[in-house]
């Protein structure tokens, strides 16, 4: 059974920190492309930044270019998302997701929907 479970979620002064973790369970690991998203009240879900395993390819949202830092940690099976200087509109509930297929260029900009998707992980950023 695929598994994608997030964590690392809270509530954070502007300008602060904070990791999320994606622990991921249940597919090859090394074969996949892995994304975070976000989705805020009465927005559409976009991408921030997506991660090819294999080949530590990565793709950046423009909004968060500079401040997000994606990595993975192979042996763990796990995705993280360093988020600094946080925004009031960051705020979002923030998911991971896995695809076995396409690019994190193509896979960020959610013209495809990965296969899998974790329940999300709410990140709020007071102002």
């Amino acid at each position: 059974e695929v598994q994608l479970v997030e964590s690392g979620g809270g509530l954070v002064q502007a300008g602060g920190s904070l990791t999320l973790s994606c622990s991921t369970s249940g597919f090859t690991f090394d074969d996949y492309t892995i994304g975070w998203f976000r989705q805020a009240p009465g927005k559409e879900r976009e991408g921030v930044s997506c991660i090819g395993i294999s080949d530590g390819e990565t793709a950046y949202a423009d909004s968060v270019k500079g401040r997000f830092t994606i990595f993975s940690d192979n042996s763990k099976n796990t995705v993280y998302l360093r988020m600094n200087s946080l925004k009031p509109e960051d705020t979002a509930v923030y998911y991971c997701a896995a695809d076995p297929q396409y690019q994190p260029s193509l896979l960020i900009r959610l013209w495809v929907s990965p296969n899998y998707w974790g329940r999300g992980t709410q990140v709020t950023v007071s102002s």
